[in-house]
């Protein structure tokens, strides 16, 4: 077998073409997007940025910007496409957010990852940079005590360029439904539960990535085919350059080398969490939308997934659930790891 890292000549070339692909393809269609406000001028050297894609976020985006502000992230980039209940309006009035919009196709941008892959090359190099939606809140070790920036000054002291998250999905107990969410609440008063176990995991080879699948909705909504569930690997976080890409969400990355944010020796390297809260009151309505408008993956192949889940309900919690606690906890269930971050 091939080592990690040092893949034949072929592959090495192709890789490089794909790369060098997505950052000219991101680059062209850069000119679907619109500034609304820009104040990236005010962008610091040393700051940590987040880049968000959203679409009708307005009732998560207040505790989202908060979460973020005080983990310690400095600045907001965000493109917003073509929402119409006010959350362009509400971003475009924060002082630390910058804000694109576009009607274009969502779809047709790599589900909007050529408008990520532009924002990342302008304005993330030589940044610590967060690649979140508005549902996704990262966990890491020790995260209640020391701030994001101590993670990233660790990572750059050990020569990490990335560092991974496993989405981990958060579900009430009793019906989605039944507990309404509310504006600037958090989200994990009322999804406070998860799935301890019921994952798989598996290696892509080609780019060295681990795939990960399983949880509360390949448990209910695609129990006939397993394999079909949704991607829980994600690395979130990355020291960015300008010859890197995202290939798919942020479930994988070029170079090759970026994707490698495991120990196969044996050992364990330092991960986190991103807790998903995607399962709130707002998620039937937000998947008849998602499903109308078509613009995910495979036809939406998910969403039409939770429709015809949500016709039998929509309780998701079980006798295995646990609720959740702190990152300490997920330790304990090998869902994150300190690695050698004392």
């Amino acid at each position: 077998m091939t080592p990690l890292g040092r893949l034949p000549v072929p592959d090495r070339i192709r890789r490089r073409v794909e790369r060098q692909y997505l950052i000219g393809r991101a680059v062209r269609r850069r000119r679907v997007l619109h500034g609304v406000a820009d104040r990236t001028a005010l962008i610091q050297p040393k700051d940590i940025l987040a880049f968000v894609t959203q679409r009708n976020e307005r009732i998560r985006l207040p505790y989202f910007l908060d979460y973020y502000r005080n983990l310690g992230v400095r600045h907001f980039l965000f493109v917003d496409n073509a929402s119409d209940d006010g959350s362009g309006d509400f971003l475009r009035e924060q002082a630390d957010v910058s804000l694109w919009w576009t009607d274009s196709s969502y779809k047709r941008h790599r589900f909007g990852m050529d408008w990520i892959n532009w924002l990342l090359l302008r304005y993330g190099r030589g940044h610590w940079c967060l690649t979140v939606d508005p549902d996704e809140f990262l966990i890491y070790p020790h995260c209640d005590t020391r701030p994001l920036d101590a993670l990233t000054d660790w990572l750059d002291a050990s020569g990490r360029p990335s560092f991974p998250a496993m989405l981990l999905d958060m579900y009430p107990k009793g019906g989605i439904e039944d507990q309404i969410y509310r504006e600037g609440q958090d989200p994990f008063e009322i999804a406070r539960w998860f799935d301890p176990a019921n994952y798989s995991i598996s290696k892509n080879h080609y780019l060295g990535n681990l795939w990960i699948q399983g949880g509360p909705r390949t448990r209910a909504f695609f129990s006939y085919d397993p394999l079909t569930g949704p991607a829980l690997n994600k690395i979130p976080l990355v020291k960015w350059h300008w010859r890197y890409a995202y290939v798919s969400s942020t479930h994988m990355l070029l170079p090759r080398g970026l994707n490698h944010v495991y120990d196969e020796s044996g050992g364990e390297m330092a991960s986190g969490s991103l807790l998903h809260a995607k399962f709130l009151s707002t998620f039937a309505q937000k998947s008849a939308e998602e499903l109308d408008r078509r613009q995910h993956y495979a036809n939406s192949k998910e969403y039409r997934a939770y429709h015809s889940g949500m016709q039998r309900g929509t309780t998701l919690w079980c006798s295995e659930s646990r609720e959740y606690q702190d990152w300490r906890q997920l330790e304990d269930l090998g869902l994150i790891s300190r690695g050698n971050w004392a």
